[in-house]
């Protein structure tokens, strides 16, 4: 139930952290990878390899949605057709909200959100032309439930990514193909780096995940598999939280 034996998936942003422990997670359950990123992800490959599965790096700049086209068909050329997608590149800028400059609100809502949709949606036409059923999962956010502070784009995008998670699911449903998202919690990667460092920042947080730890990238290969496999077949719309409990807190 759990096979993605021979599966092809398309993991956007599988460089490092949890994009990296995503695309590990599909591998290690059968599926074959193809990353898609500005810079080619070594690491990532080796260890999708490992698992004995095929790999295939499609350079593109999500910051604009030109070409998302290109991308699928480039994946589709290089290991067949798409059964599973992976919204996770993301980006995010800091600013009080009294300072938030337009240019840093669309670096971040193009990237997140926009991008997001058109290859969701070039995705999807692949699957409808062909008649295949799909997954698609958005990585969404504790601040697709929560506000935050100094991070107005980043908190817009990933809210509107929970609701064009449900949109697109109330759409697709019917077509066989489930969209869901995943809702990391604090999660140890380079981009953490900083709060981690922060005695005072990383105790206040520990202090309110009731696991009492940080997650790592691999805490969400579980769910990753789950949601991409037939064992989700009747689970569309969904975000579900991997946050050590941090929500119920």
């Amino acid at each position: 139930m759990f096979s993605l034996k021979d599966k092809v998936a398309l993991v956007t942003g599988a460089n490092t952290g949890i994009g990296q422990g995503l695309a590990v997670g599909l591998a290690a359950a059968g599926a074959d990878i193809a990353a898609v990123g500005r810079s080619a992800p070594t690491e990532t490959q080796t260890a999708v390899e490992k698992h004995g599965r095929r790999f295939a790096f499609i350079e593109a700049d999500l910051s604009s949605s030109a070409g998302v086209g290109d991308i699928v068909a480039k994946a589709e050329a290089a290991l067949g057709p798409v059964d599973i997608l992976v919204n996770n590149a993301g980006t995010i800028k800091r600013n009080d909200a009294l300072d938030f400059t337009e240019e840093e609100w669309d670096a971040v809502m193009d990237v997140n959100l926009k991008t997001l949709f058109f290859i969701s949606q070039a995705v999807a036409r692949s699957m409808v032309s062909a008649g295949r059923a799909g997954k698609i999962i958005n990585i969404a956010s504790m601040l697709s439930f929560q506000g935050g502070i100094r991070v107005a784009s980043y908190t817009a995008s990933k809210s509107g990514v929970a609701g064009l998670t449900k949109l697109l699911a109330n759409e697709w449903a019917s077509k066989n193909i489930n969209v869901n998202a995943i809702a990391p919690g604090y999660i140890a990667t380079n981009n953490t780096q900083a709060l981690r460092a922060d005695e005072k920042r990383n105790a206040e947080i520990l202090g309110r995940i009731p696991a009492g730890r940080w997650g790592a990238p691999d805490d969400l290969a579980g769910a990753a598999v789950f949601l991409a496999s037939s064992a989700s077949d009747y689970v569309h719309g969904t975000t579900l939280a991997v946050d050590g409990g941090w929500l119920a807190r």
